[in-house]
């Protein structure tokens, strides 16, 4: 399809900083042909849109999630991190059948396409049905079968086999594939070095749990004399293909190994504070240059997958934990939404950006909506005040998964009726 996309406000990305522009947005398939129309010739070619009282902005990525996990909402709340993983979490999980992971998995798709997501970075414990259901989705998606054991050839190999096969079935231009290793309490560290060469060998991305805990800190300093970072440092698994989810709990020399090895972090601000694991030190890591990502992490501990919100409490925290209004502004809140995680995916200038000849990955936001009228500043908005309600068509790919407030590749009320039966099933 080509898509002539008219009377929007554009946001814009260029010297660091975002600007709103109104002008005309070509789409040519997958891709975005033309920010402003001088160029294009044969107007009447493309299915105008009008855009006429929308911004237009880059889809947003969720850098960090476990989009399964999203029946789990509200389930197992208020209870320490420990409990909650090990006691509650891992045991719904050990029982829930395999079809069932590919309807919780679309109720995660739902609620990320409504409030402005168009790609994210998914840990799951079930191959084929998340791939399926991504795919199904219409969404872009970085998947990982997660990955635990002592040996990667031994007892972590029927999942390392899974991971593989899952890539070699699925990966499309939507969909790519990553190792994902637990965390350092769950893989040994030669497993973890095992990962570290096949992610080398394979040219695949590295997604792992880091540093989360104060306990998981001290166990790895108990039982290796190392901190997670320090741990991961010697034995080469940090580098440029690795994304660690969380860091909350870092010293600054694990600021400084992730900022010389050029490994990404994702910061969840709202799982971190909901289960009392604290707030990472976000400001020492973006005055270190560290590509700092966000994510919503599970809904069973956020208890949402909408980065609208997640922005938010992104900067609020930091604000009041630095004791500067000043810091974590919007722009640099949208970097780590957008920007940054195409870097971390190496997608740069592909995704999380408006140009030409990045990916049509396209939100539609109502500049009426209430929650960010007037439109006094539209980039302060999208971190103040929206809350992802705003969010009126998405475009992913060049195609429209949401329009005008209708899916158009989920059937949300099948989803709905098999998540209350898994529900009744499982919880």
């Amino acid at each position: 399809m080509k898509y002539r996309i008219k009377n929007g406000h554009l946001l814009l990305y260029s010297d660091n900083k975002f600007q709103i522009k109104k002008d005309d947005l070509f789409v040519n398939g997958t891709t975005i042909e033309a920010v402003g129309g001088n160029s294009i010739k044969d107007h009447e070619k493309y299915e105008e849109i009008d855009a006429d009282g929308n911004l237009v902005m880059p889809g947003l990525i969720n850098s960090h999630t476990h989009a399964y996990m999203n029946f789990m909402k509200n389930s197992a709340d208020d209870m320490p991190f420990d409990k909650w993983l090990f006691n509650k979490i891992f045991s719904v999980e050990s029982k829930i059948s395999r079809p069932d992971f590919y309807w919780t998995t679309l109720l995660g798709c739902i609620e990320m396409i409504k409030t402005g997501t168009t790609c994210y970075l998914d840990m799951h414990i079930c191959e084929d049905e998340c791939a399926k259901a991504a795919k199904d989705s219409g969404m872009r998606a970085f998947i990982g079968k997660c990955i635990v054991g002592t040996d990667l050839y031994a007892d972590g190999y029927d999942s390392f086999k899974k991971a593989l096969n899952e890539k070699d079935t699925y990966e499309s231009d939507l969909l790519k594939f990553v190792l994902s290793p637990h965390s350092v309490y769950a893989c040994s560290s030669a497993l973890l070095k095992q990962i570290s060469n096949e992610s080398q060998k394979r040219n695949m991305l590295k997604h792992i749990h880091l540093s989360e805990s104060k306990k998981e800190v001290e166990d790895c300093l108990a039982e290796h004399g190392k901190t997670p970072v320090e741990l991961l440092t010697s034995i080469g698994f940090l580098d440029s293909k690795t994304i660690s989810a969380h860091c909350v709990n870092l010293n600054y020399n694990d600021i400084c190994a992730l900022r010389k090895n050029q490994a990404s972090v994702v910061l969840c601000p709202s799982s971190n504070a909901k289960l009392g694991n604290g707030i990472a030190p976000a400001s020492n890591m973006l005055k270190d240059e560290i590509n700092v990502c966000l994510g919503t992490d599970s809904s069973a501990s956020n208890n949402t997958l909408n980065m609208f919100r997640e922005m938010s409490v992104f900067s609020l925290i930091n604000k009041a934990a630095n004791e500067t209004a000043t810091g974590f502004s919007a722009n640099t809140v949208l970097e780590c939404a957008t920007i940054n995680p195409s870097i971390a995916l190496n997608m740069k200038n592909k995704i999380g950006v408006i140009s030409e000849g990045a990916c049509a990955d396209l939100v539609f936001v109502d500049l009426k909506s209430p929650s960010i009228f007037p439109n006094n500043n539209m980039v302060s908005s999208l971190c103040y005040s929206a809350n992802g309600s705003e969010v009126k068509s998405v475009m992913i790919n060049g195609n429209f998964v949401m329009r005008n407030g209708v899916l158009t590749t989920i059937d949300s009320e099948k989803v709905y009726y098999e998540i209350n039966r898994i529900v009744n099933t499982y919880l």
